[in-house]
């Protein structure tokens, strides 16, 4: 037993250090627009098209990516990803057209990205651990994709301001080449064969069939809605209310800190209590904390409550979401399926951040968009709330 722990650790601890590592240098993209556009001339919209871009690649690489981790064991997967996100990055910091933008920046990265973050990396935890321990370990890991988040915003800033944009992406293009050896922490192979396990397509219609995986998949959309464009736009909204430029950067890395406690505890209360449940008050919490928001002065002291709020809400739904998808159909195809589900959640982060965009150059104001986050919230804990935490026939009769 004691073996087995150590291993888990020596896993976890790759885990931890690989998403920290993939999400951290990603949610560093908004501050290469304004330095990128105006060196080129460009729109900021050729910027927005190839993060946008990015996001949609990710979303649809990454039941594919979960697929060949669940078949081939994730290690491979994770090398290749970290390889082209890396080789992503060095390109794009050679980048000097919207074409050249978007094939480093979109394809290169979205794939890579695909094999190097949540539904690939908490597959391989989710087969490591017991499943009474599966939920915290999962928050666990998710944490520390928070702290690259609040590690990597002002490192990433700063070697802007010391080296300019370009030679800053090949610094980041060779921090996350330290993935590649990384993978060897990892030590994810495919379970066993028992001889009766389900082929691919009956895994898929299994889920296809469950009403319980669809109800989580929608709910995650309205996460990725709402945490993309909070993400994109709340710095300029911030600025909008006449704030300065550097709240919106200092709140978004309060929501980076605060979302290690938030993963964390989500995980920790998962093995305790019904994940679903959980997921309708964390969807139900982020309406109250957007509502009071705009409903009290806009100032330095409610932004930086509004980011420390929000942060523990911001991904706490993603240990939840996985852990329950685990406990329906088990871990044998959890990258897939998780895959699957994060699909949606990025299909919504597409479209919060592009409507932001749109409804400001409609009507001058994100009233709108943020109407529809709260609306989205209330909806997302409807849809979470009839999902129940039971095994599917098939793994109750093996359990027997």
């Amino acid at each position: 037993m004691t073996s087995v722990w150590r291993t888990s650790g020596w896993i976890l601890l790759g885990a931890a250090l690989i998403l920290a590592l993939s999400l951290g240098v990603r949610h560093g993209f908004g501050l290469f627009l304004a330095p990128m556009s105006a060196d080129f001339g460009w729109g900021r919209g050729v910027f927005a098209f190839a993060i946008a871009l990015q996001n949609l690649i990710w979303g649809l690489a990454q039941p594919f990516a979960g697929a060949l981790a669940d078949r081939l064991g994730a290690a491979k997967v994770v090398m290749v990803g970290g390889i082209l996100y890396a080789v992503g990055l060095v390109l794009m910091g050679m980048s000097d057209s919207a074409l050249t933008l978007s094939l480093s920046a979109g394809l290169l990265i979205g794939i890579g990205l695909s094999g190097t973050s949540f539904s690939v990396i908490l597959g391989v935890v989710g087969r490591a651990v017991p499943p009474e321990k599966r939920s915290m370990a999962m928050g666990i890991a998710s944490a520390a994709g928070s702290f690259g988040q609040f590690a990597m915003l002002p490192g990433t800033l700063g070697l802007i301001g010391w080296l300019g944009w370009s030679a800053a992406l090949l610094v980041l293009g060779l921090l996350v080449a330290f993935i590649v050896p990384l993978v060897g922490l990892l030590r994810d192979r495919p379970l066993p064969s028992t001889g009766n396990e389900q082929t691919l397509g009956q895994a898929l219609r299994e889920a296809c069939t469950h009403s319980g995986f669809w109800l989580l998949a929608l709910g995650f959309f309205v996460c990725g809605f709402q945490v993309v464009f909070i993400g994109v736009h709340l710095p300029a909204y911030l600025v909008d209310q006449h704030l300065p430029a550097t709240i919106g950067t200092t709140v978004l890395a309060l929501v980076g800190l605060f979302n290690i406690v938030g993963t964390y505890t989500a995980g920790w209360l998962g093995g305790r209590m019904s994940k679903p449940r959980l997921l309708t008050a964390l969807y139900l919490l982020r309406a109250v904390v957007i509502v009071l928001f705009l409903w009290a002065p806009i100032t330095q002291f409610s932004a930086y409550l509004f980011g420390i709020a929000m942060g523990l809400l911001w991904l706490s739904t993603v240990p939840l979401t996985n852990g329950t998808v685990a406990t329906l159909f088990g871990v044998r195809n959890l990258s897939m399926l998780g895959g699957i589900v994060f699909l949606f959640h990025q299909l919504g982060a597409f479209l919060g951040g592009w409507l932001g965009g749109v409804v400001y150059d409609q009507t001058g104001n994100y009233d709108l968009v943020w109407q529809i986050s709260i609306l989205l919230s209330l909806l997302a804990a409807a849809l979470n709330w009839p999902v129940r935490e039971r095994p599917v026939a098939r793994l109750q009769a093996q359990a027997a």
